[in-house]
């Protein structure tokens, strides 16, 4: 089934992406917090996702972190949520949060979420608390220097030489204060330029 969709974002809109690849335009609904994440319509990326099927219809579910997605994952295992409501959840709190919120068997702050009422929030804490665990940094760090070396080796740069390249830049931002999309559009732009110097 499907994990990944890599590819070009021809539209960016309040609930949904589309992003083309292989000839294909697919249909992306997502969160608050994804959207937010994905660059600009042109600017290449790459969204976890999720097929909902049923007999009526299909629809794709993308996620800027796997985390998010294991999480709305996780939400569906509650009696009476559905996708849609699991999307407005997840765009009204981020993960961390949420999981705090378990952790401190939190009620107030579960129940204030989009579609979750006292009894829902309670169902939640039930099914949900001390299974979940906070993001793993390092792990999201990992899957972004996988995809620039990937990213440079498409260009024409040799594995070896792509590795240690991201290695290098990611060594010279550790002392800036970059997040997000800035922070990954940085570290491209560094390996790329380490990568050249080197190759000649």
């Amino acid at each position: 089934m499907f994990n990944s969709i890599s590819g070009t974002i021809s539209f960016k809109g309040s609930q949904s992406i589309y992003i083309c690849t292989g000839g294909i335009e697919w249909e992306l609904f997502a969160t608050t917090q994804s959207l937010k994440d994905f660059p600009p319509a042109g600017q290449e990326t790459r969204a976890f996702v999720f097929l909902y099927h049923r007999e009526d219809q299909m629809r794709l579910y993308g996620f800027s972190c796997r985390e998010e997605r294991s999480l709305f994952l996780d939400l569906l295992k509650v009696g009476g949520l559905g996708p849609k409501l699991a999307i407005k959840i997840l765009s009204a709190i981020t993960y961390s949060a949420f999981i705090t919120a378990l952790e401190k068997e939190d009620l107030n702050t579960l129940s204030s979420l989009p579609g979750l009422g006292k009894k829902t929030a309670q169902k939640v804490l039930l099914v949900l608390q001390g299974k979940l665990k906070k993001p793993d940094e390092p792990d999201r760090a990992a899957d972004l220097n996988e995809d620039i070396i990937n990213a440079l080796i498409g260009m024409g740069f040799d594995k070896k030489l792509s590795r240690e390249a991201v290695i290098t830049a990611g060594k010279e931002l550790q002392s800036d204060e970059l997040s997000g999309e800035e922070l990954d559009k940085e570290l491209f732009t560094r390996a790329l330029g380490i990568a050249g110097r080197k190759k000649a």
